[in-house]
């Protein structure tokens, strides 16, 4: 956690223009399964370990020191953070209310937290007017860091798209996080996200949404993971 922020902190000082890819095992799927996403993760300025099992799959390829970077734990330090260094915010993301109930909890957890914009944009594709109007809001608020809320791998491919034409330093996608912060759906126990158990909460509480998620494509994972310490498969980064 500490390197994301060194890392976040260096490029709002230096204005340079970076997106951070919060990254659990089924957004590795995706990647193996899309070449244009896969270019976008290794074209970001941090891919995190949001996962347990990541983590632990680093640990295993020798990254002893690695630890979870999990997207409401990066959000909030990124907040507490920003008290010092005056960082301003804008939150794009979430269903309607949401991204006022999250903007609410951070104020009140963070006092004199800079929040210079709110936005919930409708659950389809933007037309292109739509989507150049959201830009120019963005562009007109200036922040230091946007947050973007929308899911992957639609996140992704947003940020990798908006980056340059919104010009803001850091972009950060964090799907489920704008939702876990505000109270719109429950947080699985300290425990299980440490565990490596949190899937199965969100199962739980999501299972038409999720089931196909953690049902079908993580044990497509691990078995990929499998052929891969076994020597059977490789992957090139590229």
């Amino acid at each position: 956690m500490q390197q994301a922020l060194c890392s976040i902190d260096q490029w709002i000082k230096t204005r340079q223009v970076h997106y951070v890819c919060v990254t659990p095992a089924h957004a590795v799927m995706n990647c193996y399964w899309s070449s244009q996403l896969r270019h976008i993760y290794n074209c970001s300025g941090l891919t995190t370990p949001d996962g347990m099992s990541i983590v632990w799959l680093l640990k295993l390829q020798g990254f002893r020191k690695v630890e979870r970077v999990y997207g409401p734990d990066l959000l909030q330090a990124v907040c507490q953070n920003s008290l010092t260094h005056e960082y301003t915010h804008y939150f794009y993301g979430g269903a309607q209310g949401v991204v006022e109930r999250l903007s609410q909890r951070l104020i009140q957890k963070y006092s004199g937290l800079r929040i210079v914009g709110l936005e919930s944009p409708p659950f389809r594709e933007l037309s292109p007017e739509e989507d150049e109007a959201a830009g120019q809001r963005m562009r007109t608020a200036n922040p230091d860091i946007v947050w973007i809320g929308i899911g992957s791998p639609r996140q992704e491919k947003w940020m990798a798209d908006h980056l340059k034409r919104v010009g803001s330093p850091v972009m950060i996608g964090i799907g489920a996080a704008f939702d876990f912060i505000s109270g719109n759906k429950p947080q699985a126990p300290k425990w299980m996200q440490r565990s490596g158990l949190e899937w199965f909460f969100r199962l739980v509480s999501e299972p038409k949404r999720l089931w196909r998620r953690y049902l079908l494509h993580y044990p497509y994972f691990a078995m990929l993971v499998l052929l891969q310490q076994m020597g059977v498969k490789k992957y090139p980064i590229n």
